[in-house]
């Protein structure tokens, strides 16, 4: 039987009774799980066959929340405003109808480019070519009138504009402002160095999976002509260059430090984002049917909110969902920065394991309040 190496603090027994329960119960479970309580580490698990301290492994949409911090960022330094065209940063992107979609709309799924006909290569995401292709789209709906998921897409929005306004690359912010001086073990661009850490994200693909259509919001979605979103951090090309959208590589615990440097201040140091700057990225958009998925869902900009399908903290949380599942999000109503990254693609939502274990982590918290 497989046990949990790590430690909880006292009054979060219950977190590691449950991480424990579900390793019990699934002989495969192989996970990472992390917490920090007013900037404390208060959880650091981890658990299974395929799982050690110190293992990196991809983290899908989970980097979408990694790189919107760095939007935070701009927002807070004034180089954005949320309430600006995006054609006024970006005039080539005005195209098409879009010249007066919004910042806070392009960013809260609202943009209708969910992807280009014949896909991006995957070397290719974090140029300027693929922003400069994106800009010359012609949108799918009327910009800033429905929402859908722009799981790929919106990486390439994010990272150019902060080509325009800050004249250097998402990715380059990140590691510069984030997550060299905070010692975050979460990478928007894993280096050579780090290779050694690395190990596959584990699924497999269901044999009788219907075919995707390219062309549909479905397929554009998810670039079907060029890849398959599961196996974009297994590709050393994506994890290489970060891609913003869904190609961050890190530990569980490199999330819920990230969420907890940018909320509380770790280490009795100061919170990288100002309450106000959390307030206004933080705020609900859009929420309902996705034009996507048809599934319910719910944005700020950039980051998943909570609603009861995806009912992963309280009103005040923010943070976003990975497709293997993996989570990591702010709940400053608890004072909570938490990740969690498993090995094996598993269910996310509710009610699966990553938000059964940030209910439990919730609970804790409350309880010592």
């Amino acid at each position: 039987m497989q046990t949990p190496h790590g430690f909880v603090a006292p009054g979060f027994n219950n977190v590691l009774d449950l991480f424990d329960s579900l390793l019990r119960e699934d002989p495969q479970y192989s996970a990472q799980l992390a917490a920090y309580k007013d900037g404390v580490p208060v959880v650091d698990l981890t658990g299974g066959p395929d799982m050690a301290p110190g293992t990196l492994t991809g983290a899908y949409s989970c980097s979408k929340g990694v790189a919107a911090m760095v939007i935070a960022l701009l927002v807070q330094d004034g180089l954005l405003d949320l309430d600006q065209t995006v054609a006024h940063y970006w005039p080539e992107f005005g195209a098409h109808g879009k010249d007066c979609l919004l910042v806070r709309e392009a960013l809260s799924h609202q943009a209708g480019l969910m992807g280009i006909e014949g896909g991006f290569g995957l070397d290719e995401f974090t140029t300027p070519g693929a922003a400069a292709r994106l800009a010359g789209a012609a949108p799918t709906w009327q910009p800033g009138r429905q929402f859908g998921y722009h799981a790929l897409t919106i990486g390439i929005i994010m990272e150019e504009l902060c080509r325009r306004t800050a004249g250097e690359t998402l990715q380059e912010l990140y590691e510069g402002r984030i997550r060299s001086p905070y010692g975050i073990d979460f990478f928007l661009g894993l280096p050579v160095e780090q290779e050694s850490r690395y190990r596959d994200v584990l699924y497999e693909p269901g044999p009788t999976e219907p075919w995707l259509d390219p062309l549909s919001l479905e397929g554009l979605n998810s670039n079907a002509p060029v890849s398959t979103i599961m196996e974009l951090p297994n590709i050393r090309i994506v994890r290489a260059a970060g891609m913003s959208a869904a190609g961050g590589v890190g530990a569980a615990a490199g999330l819920a430090r990230l969420y907890a440097a940018a909320t509380t201040g770790i280490q009795d140091g100061d919170p990288f984002l100002e309450a106000a700057t959390i307030e206004q990225m933080s705020q609900e958009q859009v929420w309902g049917l996705d034009r996507s998925s048809g599934l319910d869902n719910a944005f700020a900009i950039v980051f998943m909110k909570p609603h009861p399908t995806r009912n992963f903290g309280s009103h005040r949380a923010f943070g976003h969902e990975g497709a293997n599942a993996a989570l990591g999000f702010a709940d400053p109503a608890y004072g909570l920065g938490f990740g969690y990254i498993p090995r094996r693609r598993e269910d996310g939502r509710t009610p699966g394991r990553a938000h059964r274990l940030a209910a439990e982590v919730r609970r804790s918290a409350a309880e010592l309040s």
